[in-house]
């Protein structure tokens, strides 16, 4: 394990050298393995590369209670989100502490070797209420909670190979590669705008406002792992970033991808966000409205206010590491041509505004999207996607 201590504070790298890595190559052949499944593999890529540094692997007891209860490990490190290897009780059955597993990939490859510290039976209800302020199977991190195992492995992790990834390969830089490449463009103050939809006006707005005020460069980094269920699937995304990409001022963005299972955790994953983008490098994070929200429960509210997630974050902002720029509603001014912070529109101005659900109804129903909404090229990228829904919305 190394640690680089520079933009951003000290970075965890899990994965061995090569001569380890043949030894656990070998090794694996005698010990018992886990197929992982595809969040687990995205949380373990993101320990592996340090995406979730400081930690060293799946939280024991004592950290994971910790972390449920007061978003902190047991030495008092902020960290909001448990980070848990979950298993089946009968499978766990003769496991002992200082026992180790094979971390195994989709098609049987080792990818980490996982040395046991803690296994545990966790109170899945508590931890639903405690991380996501809810138990109703509406709420997605809920719904997977509810269906995962009933023991959890706490360990640390020896990687062998990072999970492989056959697409966008030159857009999935590490936090290590991502800070470098900061290093080498000379930018000292980044921005970072999280996403899980296509972008539009509004959101290239939002943006271009945060680089202007902060006097900062733009990283857009989507997530690609797995997001909402519904969501547009990320070849469509990555082609709408892509293709906006060429809407911003020259040498002021990148796109970088970030392979992450999100829980959909509202307030708790704005704060898991923040420290992850801190990981990667950024000086800055773009916390939105509702962020990381998972829509509206069984009685049609939101399962979040609007900015408590900006709230919750701006309770820890001494000891985040990055800092927070916090987005306004904005607003389409017809008579300026623009969009613009709802609180500063002139009295008697023409607003305009639309939801996700509305320009996704359009689309589906090939109706005219109007050019303040979204840029043509956008439109014509989305138009294909939906009049071909047959991508795997993740990975």
């Amino acid at each position: 394990m190394s640690t680089l201590d520079a933009h951003g504070g000290p970075l965890v790298d899990l994965m061995v050298d090569e001569a380890i890595a043949a030894r656990l190559e070998a090794e694996a052949h005698g010990l018992r393995s886990i197929t992982l499944t595809r969040r687990q593999r995205c949380d373990l890529e993101l320990l592996l590369c340090g995406g979730f540094s400081p930690l060293t692997g799946y939280l024991g007891r004592a950290d994971y209670e910790g972390v449920r209860d007061h978003c902190r490990l047991v030495d008092g490190t902020l960290w909001p989100m448990p980070i848990t290897l979950d298993v089946d009780e009968n499978w766990a059955a003769g496991l002992d502490p200082g026992d180790r597993l094979a971390l195994l990939g989709r098609a049987g490859e080792l990818l980490a070797v996982l040395t046991i510290d803690d296994l545990y039976q966790p109170d899945q209800e508590r931890e639903a209420h405690a991380v996501f302020g809810t138990d109703e199977d509406g709420h997605a991190g809920v719904a997977h909670l509810q269906q995962s195992h009933p023991i959890y492995i706490g360990g640390t992790v020896q990687g062998v190979r990072m999970p492989p990834h056959d697409e966008f390969t030159q857009l999935r830089r590490t936090p290590w590669e991502l800070r470098a490449e900061f290093d080498r463009l000379g930018w000292d103050r980044v921005v970072a705008f999280n996403t899980r939809n296509p972008m539009h006006r509004a959101h290239q707005e939002l943006t271009l406002r945060a680089t202007e005020e902060l006097d900062a460069h733009l990283l857009i980094h989507p997530i690609v792992g797995i997001t909402r269920p519904g969501d547009v699937d990320y070849h469509t995304r990555i082609a709408c970033y892509q293709a906006l990409l060429t809407r911003y001022p020259a040498d002021r963005v990148i796109l970088s991808l970030l392979p992450l299972a999100m829980r959909m955790g509202g307030p708790r994953e704005a704060l898991w966000h923040a420290l992850i983008r801190r990981n990667y490098g950024l000086t800055h994070f773009i916390i939105g409205r509702d962020h990381a929200g998972p829509g509206d429960d069984r009685l049609g509210e939101p399962f979040y206010g609007t900015y408590e997630a900006q709230e919750l974050v701006a309770r820890y902002a001494d000891e985040l590491g990055i800092e927070v720029w916090s987005s306004k509603v904005i607003v389409y001014v017809a008579e300026h041509d623009r969009y613009e912070p709802s609180d500063e529109v002139p009295d008697g101005a023409t607003t305009l505004s639309i939801s996700g659900t509305e320009l996704r109804r359009r689309l589906h129903g090939g109706e005219d999207i109007p050019a303040w909404i979204t840029y043509p090229e956008i439109v014509t990228i989305l138009r294909r996607s939906y009049r071909h829904p047959d991508h795997d919305p993740t990975e």
